[in-house]
């Protein structure tokens, strides 16, 4: 499937670019959003663009060929702060958190992501990190498992769906994901009470082993943290999210600067201190009917979007 950018415009629209901005692309991806960015921030600006998989930077590089402003960096956002200081870097301008899956991870059976493709239990981000789906599946205690599926996917057969595969991996162990899908959709029929008609029951299995694997909620906190160190006042920040778990902790996160809790002396004479940042829509964005259409992809994608206005002490 052709990759299209999630909420490309609107994106464009709340980072409010300007010629020389200094930006960070924290998802490049296939580079759809970045190629908007470049045209923003010209030739005498900067992006600076982290992705952790090679081959996506690699296709990025060819269509942001020419586009001298653009540095590079193959790694996880969790080092945001640090790769910006190796640059010379102490503010930006602005930043984009993507935090969906590429077109790749979800099209290539190889990197087994998906259960509607026959592939390796993978689902890293990093080829180069070494745990895997697989190594989760196979080595997890029961208990550990029931956390990953219950929490990271809101599972609610969590319990049983982990008892089970403890028990069919002491004889055979998981190697695919069509076989772990298929398995799951026995142990857990598709039309139990609960569950949408349209949605295979390995779909929040596979949510939360991708979510363990690469410690996505982990490195989301880190990184918002670390956006407030280094964005200018009076910049902004702008997250997609794709399930409520990102997008809760994106939400309170911001929260919590919109209505900082005072401290000390001053807690005397006020419940809150001032805001840190401000909400640039009061509700999330969702994706139009005409996006939908084009791309069904978009379908869980949340974008919220905040501009700083006063400075951040972690």
């Amino acid at each position: 499937m052709e990759h299209k950018s999630v909420l490309k415009w609107e994106v464009i629209e709340f980072m409010d670019l300007h010629e020389g901005d200094i930006v960070v692309d924290g998802t490049l991806g296939l580079g759809g959003h970045s190629i908007e960015i470049v045209k923003k921030i010209g030739k005498s600006g900067k992006l600076i663009a982290f992705d952790q998989d090679e081959r996506n930077l690699e296709e990025a590089k060819r269509r942001l060929k020419g586009c001298d402003q653009v540095v590079y960096v193959r790694d996880n956002f969790r080092y945001l702060k640090s790769r910006l200081q190796e640059n010379g870097i102490k503010e930006i301008d602005a930043i984009l958190l993507d935090l969906g899956l590429s077109s790749p991870h979800v099209d290539e059976a190889e990197r087994g992501f998906s259960f509607m493709k026959d592939g390796p239990l993978d689902m890293r981000f990093n080829l180069d990190n070494p745990l895997t789906a697989a190594d989760v599946v196979n080595d997890y205690s029961e208990s550990d498992l029931t956390y990953i599926f219950r929490v990271y996917g809101e599972e609610q057969f969590a319990k049983k769906i982990a008892s089970a595969m403890c028990k069919r991996r002491s004889d055979q162990k998981f190697s695919t994901t069509t076989e772990l899908a298929e398995f799951i959709e026995n142990i857990v029929p598709k039309k139990r009470s609960g569950r949408s008609s349209k949605a295979h029951p390995a779909t929040k299995v596979f949510q939360a082993l991708r979510i363990a694997v690469n410690e996505e909620l982990d490195v989301l906190k880190e990184v918002l943290e670390q956006t407030m160190e280094v964005l200018k006042v009076g910049g902004r920040v702008v997250v997609i999210s794709y399930h409520s778990l990102e997008d809760r902790i994106v939400k309170h996160f911001f929260k919590d600067l919109i209505k900082p809790e005072a401290e000390g002396e001053e807690a005397i004479y006020s419940n809150f201190s001032d805001p840190i940042v401000e909400a640039m829509n009061k509700k999330p964005v969702l994706p139009t009917e005409a996006e939908l259409e084009d791309n069904p992809r978009s379908r869980s994608a949340r974008l919220r979007a905040y501009k700083k206005i006063k400075p951040y002490k972690s």
